[in-house]
């Protein structure tokens, strides 16, 4: 069985993420195969359109296979890790950029490295089973493939609340949070996906009435707390409100890398003055290429894929007390390592 099933139906490229086992979690492999078929098609007159879905109705996509990355980095291998970033980063702003519409299709899990592919297309589709999250700081990352640009979109600072404690999105949340456009029952996707590839033509697209968000109706509560300029004055807001949504916000940021936090929210800061995919991208790489060495990426995956005791023992013990400096040498420049954007590995 092939992990990724490419293919031009009709006036359609179709691509299939097809490993249903391990919620067609994406491999560097992958990464370079999607880009192919992208490159491809960019130029080919067949294509009208590119579909992008996963096997299975459990998830599109649960995010990025670092069974690798953290074997690697375990023995002292960051540059594993930093070539498979730069691949996958190239191949988040070619879809984002895209010069067709790039239609996907988002049941079940899509998370991490599944809101890389899925959630920078034209036409993002939801259905009832759809959970979108961002939940890269509960393992000493942050929020990357181009992540951090689609928090600093969202509506007030929905986005720093997302992207801070990795909370889930029901479909009308992400509709309402702006990584996804359209919602519609999943039983009806292989109608819509023969008529993409008959037509090529988007506005086979059904307009539905998106489902309720929570995150609409706790706006007000999420601002209050989250349009704080520190995460120190994120904390004692949230201390101090009993709104549930907060509260569950507070014990999750508990549990999240320290130093991770305080640069996602500098990186959505960032983004949010410079909304551009490449910016967001080059934000982010400045993080995950050093997360290895001189981040908690090794002992968060420790503890939450490897031993599964989730008890992770990060750099920093209180997010109160990160040091600036410290803060200050993730979000540096990278200089001659910084990201490129032309050559595959």
């Amino acid at each position: 069985m092939t992990d990724l099933i490419s293919r031009k139906t009709g006036r359609a490229g179709h691509i299939t993420l097809n490993r249903p086992k391990a919620l067609n979690a994406l491999s560097w492999d992958m990464c370079l195969a999607i880009e192919a078929c992208l490159d491809a098609w960019r130029d080919d007159p067949e294509v009208a359109v590119v579909m992008i879905d996963g096997a299975g109705d459990r998830a599109f996509c649960s995010g990025g296979d670092i069974a690798e990355m953290y074997a690697t980095a375990r023995n002292g291998d960051y540059a594993y890790g930093q070539r498979f970033w730069r691949d996958e980063y190239r191949l988040n702003a070619k879809i984002a950029e895209y010069n067709k519409p790039v239609v996907t299709f988002l049941q079940g899990f899509t998370m991490g490295g599944g809101v890389g592919v899925g959630c920078h297309g034209s036409h993002r589709i939801v259905c009832d089973s759809s959970q979108i999250a961002m939940p890269e700081c509960s393992i000493g990352l942050v929020p990357d493939v181009g992540g951090s640009l689609l928090l600093a979109g969202a509506p007030g600072f929905c986005g720093t609340y997302l992207g801070l404690t990795g909370a889930r999105m029901t479909a009308g949340d992400a509709i309402f949070a702006g990584f996804a456009d359209h919602y519609l029952p999943e039983e009806i996707w292989p109608e819509l996906q023969a008529e993409l590839a008959k037509t090529g033509d988007i506005s086979a697209i059904p307009k539905t009435l998106a489902p309720e968000s929570r995150l609409a109706a706790a706006q007000p509560d999420i601002d209050a707390a989250f349009g704080q300029a520190e995460i120190g004055q994120i904390l004692t807001h949230l201390a101090k409100s009993d709104a549930p949504i907060l509260t569950k916000a507070a014990d999750a940021m508990a549990r999240n890398a320290p130093l991770a936090l305080h640069v996602a929210l500098d990186i959505i800061t960032a983004v949010r003055q410079s909304p551009d995919i490449r910016t967001a991208l080059d934000h982010e790489f400045r993080y995950t290429f050093r997360c290895g060495a001189q981040g908690d990426f090794v002992e968060g995956i420790r503890a939450a894929i490897i031993d599964r005791d989730r008890n992770p023992s990060w750099r920093h013990s209180d997010p109160r007390q990160v040091p600036q400096a410290d803060i200050l040498h993730m979000t540096a420049p990278l200089g001659e390592d910084a990201l490129q954007w032309e050559d595959q590995s």
